[in-house]
């Protein structure tokens, strides 16, 4: 049986408060929890590939472009 990427570990250490299928699915439930961090992590990394330094990088100071995609404004 072929081993799945995310480890049982992880798994079982974010179910380890489950109790009912709103812990899971609800409103605030660890699925969109998961989906919120796994998009904003996605979107962070694509931000700093587009403007080629991570966010509060000193290469990116004074450079017209910050990692928040915002001017300041004048």
């Amino acid at each position: 049986m072929e081993k799945s990427r995310i480890e049982d570990e992880i798994i079982d250490n974010l179910l380890k408060d489950y109790k009912e299928p709103e812990d899971l699915i609800g409103e605030n439930g660890l699925l969109k929890q998961l989906t919120k961090r796994l998009l904003e992590r996605a979107m962070s990394a694509e931000m700093t590939e587009h403007v080629g330094y991570d966010k509060y990088e000193a290469a990116g100071r004074n450079s017209g472009v910050r990692g928040t995609g915002k001017r300041r404004r004048r």
